[in-house]
């Protein structure tokens, strides 16, 4: 079965953007994609420091949740970066957590389909969905989208539930999220060949 990894960047746990991830874990339940929610938690999220380590081992020399992703990444088909919006911004929780993961992993994410969703009182929520997608479309994965920006609105989950438009956005997501994955799966079965990957080159803009 198919799965998702819906990783939930907010320090409530409960909160507004776990309530429009569940929305869109249940759209995908219902077509039959498996979900799972990881809950990054309060405590701070080292950033990435650049030691290099990943590169030796494919593992980040901080451990914890990113690692624990980084041996089971085969399991997931799909990934959604849910975050509250800070200072028109996704969380640090997130952003450290997203920094090393795909520092360290993001070659092997080519092919998943991403997907980002954010919640805000009231703004931001655009440059916050913007920073998210932007691990997406540097690491060859194809990205869902929904009838608007992938954001909800409300200073509560209660007020998230009485944002209609919002929550519509998160099915409209999940239902994309489910046939996409379908379809790349139904490519590979049919014999669709994977894009052809070039040797990387990188250059520096210093002669």
């Amino acid at each position: 079965m198919s799965k998702v990894l819906l990783i939930n960047g907010s320090p409530n746990e409960h909160g507004c953007t776990y309530t429009a991830l569940c929305e869109v874990a249940a759209s995908l339940e219902k077509n039959g994609i498996e979900t799972e929610i990881l809950y990054l938690g309060k405590a701070p999220v080292p950033g990435c420091i650049a030691c290099g380590r990943c590169r030796r081992d494919g593992l980040c020399s901080f451990g914890g949740q990113v690692n624990g992703i980084i041996k089971r990444i085969d399991e997931f088909d799909g990934l959604v970066a849910g975050s509250p919006v800070h200072y028109a911004s996704a969380s640090g929780q997130i952003t450290s957590f997203m920094d090393r993961l795909f520092y360290a992993a993001g070659r092997k994410m080519r092919g998943k389909v991403g997907a980002a969703v954010v919640s805000c009182r009231r703004g931001g929520a655009s440059a916050a969905f913007d920073q998210l997608n932007k691990y997406f479309s540097i690491s060859q994965m194809p990205i869902a989208t929904s009838v608007y920006w992938n954001q909800v609105h409300g200073n509560t989950p209660e007020q998230v539930r009485e944002d209609n438009e919002g929550l519509q956005t998160m099915r409209y997501l999940g239902e994309n999220m489910a046939w996409l994955i379908k379809c790349i799966q139904a490519g590979k079965a049919a014999g669709v060949a994977e894009p052809e990957q070039e040797k990387r080159v990188a250059t520096n803009f210093i002669r």
